[in-house]
């Protein structure tokens, strides 16, 4: 399966953000979509989601012989601010996600199944979201996408904000899940991708850019991508 976005354009005012994008996403990897703050990478994360308009562009899933336009259960969403529900429990969450979806879930689990998955303690299992930390918000907002299993998982900053322990235990269930779907991790710290992603993609003057990671690992060749990103800043 893969997932094509072809022609991609989206101005605000006169600022052309989005340059007729044409690209071509593999299941089964990582993609770090890498780019300077404000370079536009959640803009092309709202505009697959379909939460802001396009000026421009088709979006299409490939799966062998097929080919079909996304539609809204392709994509999942990990936003850099968790949005979950405070004051329902994470079972009561899960629950009703669980409910609402359950003839579209595959391979459906137990709720302490799926908690297990993300390392949410049992005395945790039953507490109201607003009491929960901001690492085990955003793990709760993986694991609804965990359930519904997206052909295509955004992931705009998910790690920006999270300790050392939660990062590494979030990284490490993106590689267990990504088999048989594409995942877009989005974010500006060149070192994270460089560790947790199969492919790189750089986001620089509203056009996507595939980039070599062994020459990532090149001092001189790493410069040169800093500068072009530090230029797009001052245009």
């Amino acid at each position: 399966m893969n997932f094509a976005i072809e022609k991609l354009s989206k101005n605000f005012e006169k600022k052309e953000v989005l340059k007729n994008i044409s690209f071509t996403f593999e299941s089964g990897k990582i993609y770090g979509l890498l780019g300077r703050n404000g370079a536009g990478k959640t803009t092309l994360f709202n505009c697959v989601n379909r939460d802001i308009k396009t000026d421009g562009g088709y979006f299409y899933i490939h799966d062998g012989n097929q080919e079909r336009e996304v539609v809204a259960h392709d994509i999942g969403y990990v936003l850099s601010t968790p949005t979950v529900p405070a004051f329902l429990t994470g079972r009561e969450f899960i629950k009703f996600f669980i409910e609402i979806n359950e003839k579209d879930i595959k391979n459906l689990k137990s709720i302490d199944e799926y908690f297990d998955m993300i390392n949410i303690e049992n005395e945790d299992r039953d507490k109201l979201i607003k009491d929960y930390s901001h690492g085990m918000k955003n793990k709760m907002q993986m694991l609804i996408n965990i359930i519904a299993q997206p052909n295509v998982l955004l992931l705009d900053e998910p790690l920006t904000s999270l300790d050392v322990v939660v990062a590494e235990e979030m990284k490490q269930l993106l590689r267990t899940i990504k088999t048989d779907r594409v995942i877009i991790f989005s974010t500006h710290i060149m070192e994270l991708a460089l560790d947790l992603c199969d492919e790189i993609v750089i986001l620089n003057h509203g056009v996507l850019e595939v980039i070599d990671k062994e020459e990532l690992n090149n001092t001189e060749f790493k410069a040169k991508i800093i500068h072009a990103l530090q230029e797009e800043e001052h245009v």
